[in-house]
């Protein structure tokens, strides 16, 4: 049986992946289009753990492009012989299935700010409980890396050969976290009395520099933004306006979008992203090989 979810990929966020897992293997993705198959492979042999027997690590086996899922399914032999079953049924789920997945990382891991201990920036999430046990006691945030996403800074900060915006939030973060940051785990039960940052970090700065550094930080990694579940949907129609500055970026994370708060705008970004790549430009990260981490 082939089960399916998505999650957000922590820490840095940089995208909501869609899983869909069976036994022995399972394809990830991050736009919809290019899947990432990967295989179990226990005791030196493929498959899944047998009862009693502990399950192995999954081990990135193909790519596949969702307008080939067809062909691999119509044609499992190849020159270097048959085509693994398990790519040929994950393909057949793939083909019928509807994205985005459902949200299932609820299991949430937030730095506080020492003022209240209220969730302050967004650190990891998982999606059973028994997993929070295994990730780290971490205390610090990480930014999206500038290589992966930048962002512009003005001819000032040049000038003054200040760093990138986002390592510059980083540790405006750290700093606010003080000097004995705390961080804990909280279940996200996604109903109105809870008060997280929607878009992973606090935007309430008391210095105009900090609070600068959030909102450009966050309207750069807006069209990633708009694949997270459970946003209001006036927040929603902020960063899709955010989001017009890199319509390229929208365009490739757009099937992952779980709603649109103004179709309209939206329709305008995906229009000028089709006329750019029919005149050969392409989304800064596709010219990348970052895999499913950053993409």
């Amino acid at each position: 049986m082939i089960t399916a979810h998505s999650q957000r990929i922590l820490q840095p966020f940089s995208a909501q992946v869609q899983i869909a897992e069976s036994e022995g293997a399972r394809a990830l993705s991050i736009d919809g289009d290019l899947w990432e198959l990967q295989f179990i492979y226990a005791n030196g042999r493929g498959g899944g753990a047998s009862p009693g027997q502990q399950r192995g690590r999954f081990t990135r086996a193909a790519h596949i492009r969702h307008c080939d899922l067809q062909r691999v399914i119509d044609n499992p032999s190849t020159d270097e012989g048959e085509v693994d079953q398990r790519i040929i049924e994950l393909a057949q789920f793939l083909l019928g299935a509807t994205l985005p997945f459902e949200a299932a990382d609820r299991y949430e891991y937030w730095l506080l700010d020492p003022k209240d201990d209220s969730p302050l920036a967004l650190i990891f999430s998982c999606v059973d409980a028994s997993e929070m046990a295994s990730f780290p006691r971490l205390t610090e945030w990480t930014a999206l890396p500038a290589a992966v996403m930048p962002i512009d800074t003005t001819e000032a900060e040049r000038s003054r050969s200040y760093g990138p915006v986002n390592y510059r939030l980083e540790r405006s973060v750290a700093e606010r976290a003080g000097t004995k940051p705390k961080a804990r785990w909280f279940t996200r039960r996604y109903h109105d009395g809870e008060e997280f940052p929607p878009f992973l970090i606090r935007e309430d700065w008391e210095g105009d520099e900090q609070r600068d550094l959030c909102q450009r930080y966050l309207a750069r990694q807006a069209p990633r933004l708009l694949m997270l579940h459970g946003v209001g949907m006036e927040e929603r129609r902020r960063m899709e306006e955010a989001a017009k500055a890199n319509a390229l970026d929208v365009a490739r994370f757009y099937p992952l979008y779980p709603e649109v708060a103004d179709h309209q705008v939206m329709d305008k970004i995906r229009i000028e992203a089709r006329l750019r790549m029919a005149a050969g430009e392409t989304a800064y990260a596709m010219g990348r090989r970052d895999g499913v981490l950053y993409q």
